[in-house]
């Protein structure tokens, strides 16, 4: 009876863990946008408003330049469980020498990009053990750090913007063993996400490459090994009201929010139920080998697309050797859009 209370008891925080993620964002910026207001308007707080938007203005470009990344917080015990519900595992191939910076590419984004977050904005998988030396820097979309408090939240996890300003002072302001990971195929890929499909778009995305010849930093390839099985996700059939609607929905989402609003499914509260938790499927995430980019201030269009080629071939590569290790088939493939 112990052993079967203290199981359910880890079962429970693992479920709590993963409830509170999106929650705790949507709780902060709730506290700063209609927080402040109110304490600078209607109660005899408001000297504090006012200083907070002092600190604020003060300290607005932190996240574009070093950010305050806190050890502390990446290494809370709430991200053990957040990484044990799945569980999510981080696989080195390379060695990644401090010497150079690095641009590590993380696919698919799936549908909230599990892998990306617990093996790069936390430490729960060991980062800085399995790559000594190295300091990862997670990016995300900019809008999210004007929020105050979430701004501070994400900081403390290294996580910065997604923003050329951004990622180059991280690769050019600060010394070598620098790495940034990027999620090329953005909100958009979230709806190429489903299980047993490996999607990912990324024949048009330039703007690593160009970043890495101007910087010199070498680009890694990694892959999320079921990412896209952590929910189930509906397309409506064209013609139909649900496709409608479902079109439309998507189209609000990503022009206020930045984001594509997905139709996921996913587990309930208890394990075979029906819910919009994640399915508690493994993900592993394989990092590959460096590829060495040239420094070149002003890379013309052959060069990228050079440099673009060669990156699709080593992710290639890194997806075919280990995708029947991970689950998938010898024959599966990985469509690159």
């Amino acid at each position: 009876m112990a052993a079967f209370s203290c199981l359910d008891l880890q079962e429970g925080l693992r479920t709590l863990s993963i409830l509170q993620w999106i929650p705790v964002y949507v709780l902060l910026g709730t506290l700063s946008i209609l927080g402040m207001p109110y304490l600078l308007l209607f109660t005899t707080l408001w000297p504090l408003s006012v200083l907070f938007l002092v600190w604020i203005a003060y300290d607005w470009n932190t996240h574009i330049q070093d950010g305050r990344r806190s050890a502390w917080v990446r290494n809370w015990t709430l991200w053990k469980y957040f990484q044990s519900y799945f569980p999510v595992k981080l696989v080195k191939t390379h060695d990644l020498s401090p010497k150079h910076n690095y641009i590590i590419l993380s696919h698919p984004h799936g549908i909230l990009s599990y892998g990306a977050f617990i093996n790069f904005a936390t430490e729960s998988t060991g980062f800085s053990r399995v790559f000594p030396s190295i300091t990862p820097s997670l990016a995300t979309l900019e809008g999210i750090f004007w929020i105050p408090f979430v701004r501070d939240y994400l900081m403390s996890l290294g996580i910065c913007p997604v923003s050329k300003l951004s990622l180059t002072h991280k690769l050019t302001q600060r010394d070598s063993g620098n790495a940034v990971i990027i999620v090329p195929g953005g909100a958009s890929e979230s709806l190429l996400s489903r299980p047993g499909v490996s999607m990912i778009y990324l024949k048009k995305r330039q703007g690593f490459v160009k970043l890495a010849l101007k910087t010199g930093a070498y680009l890694v390839p990694s892959y999320s090994f079921g990412e896209n099985e952590t929910y189930n996700q509906e397309t409506f059939a064209e013609g139909t009201w649900l496709r409608f609607f479902q079109k439309n929905i998507q189209k609000i989402g990503k022009r206020i929010l930045g984001i594509n609003l997905c139709t996921i499914h996913g587990r309930g509260l208890t394990r075979g139920s029906w819910g919009f938790l994640p399915f508690n499927h493994p993900i592993t995430t394989v990092v590959g080998e460096p590829l060495p980019v040239p420094k070149i201030p002003d890379p013309d269009k052959e060069t990228v697309e050079k440099y673009l080629e060669l990156y699709i071939s080593a992710l290639r590569k890194l997806f075919d050797q280990h995708k029947a290790e991970y689950g998938l088939s010898k024959t599966h493939e990985l469509k690159i859009l």
